[in-house]
């Protein structure tokens, strides 16, 4: 296997879902499925630290919250399948998991939040970046709240950071972990993100 290969892992309680993640994840040329199954215990001899496991299972977060603790702590990346608005994601992100995915998310962001928590980064869907049980480190701070309502309002990041009386650089690195917490890539879509979650008006976004 090139080490440019991830490994990953889908553990879920739910057939039909355990599948549809696992055949999504098997199309990827730079991930190998190396276990879809029902419970951690049926895969956890086969798992090395560095392999990320994607978790989608229905039992209290305090169970959940437990599994993902134990995995963690082996060296695993663990990505949390989680239900809006019904899932209470700060216990298993308290555990040590490093992302929760929204379980209606499509294929793409699936792979793109696989690719990051494997390569050691965090990631959090946007429907739960602002929600008040997401884990604090992905909460939307007053400042990049501010540099938000500027992209929205067409603000290049020299013109932000002109604004805000900081470095391009700076602006750089708040766009960079505002990209990284709610999943949007193209400022179109932290324009919507920002419209979405009540951080600007939709009359004052650039038309």
């Amino acid at each position: 296997m090139s080490p440019d290969v991830r490994r990953v892992a889908v553990v879920g309680d739910c057939p039909l879902f355990r599948r549809g993640v696992a055949q999504v994840i098997g199309t990827a040329p730079d991930l190998e499925l190396i276990a879809g199954a029902r419970s951690v215990d049926e895969v956890e001899d086969r798992l090395m630290s560095g392999d990320v496991v994607v978790l989608d299972l229905q039992p209290a977060t305090t169970y959940v919250a437990a599994v993902v603790s134990r995995l963690a702590g082996q060296g695993m990346a663990v990505l949390v399948m989680c239900s809006y608005p019904l899932t209470d994601i700060e216990p298993p992100m308290q555990a040590g998991a490093r992302g929760c995915l929204s379980r209606q998310a499509g294929e793409e962001e699936l792979l793109a939040a696989v690719r990051l928590v494997g390569s050691g980064g965090s990631y959090v869907s946007a429907v739960f970046a602002l929600h008040p049980s997401s884990e604090p480190s992905s909460h939307v701070t007053d400042r990049e709240r501010q540099i938000l309502e500027l992209v929205a309002h067409g603000e290049t990041d020299h013109g932000i950071a002109v604004r805000l009386g900081i470095s391009e650089h700076t602006v750089h690195s708040h766009l960079d972990r505002l990209r990284d917490k709610i999943g949007c890539r193209r400022r179109a879509d932290l324009t919507r993100f920002a419209i979405d979650h009540d951080i600007i008006p939709p009359s004052s976004a650039q038309r």
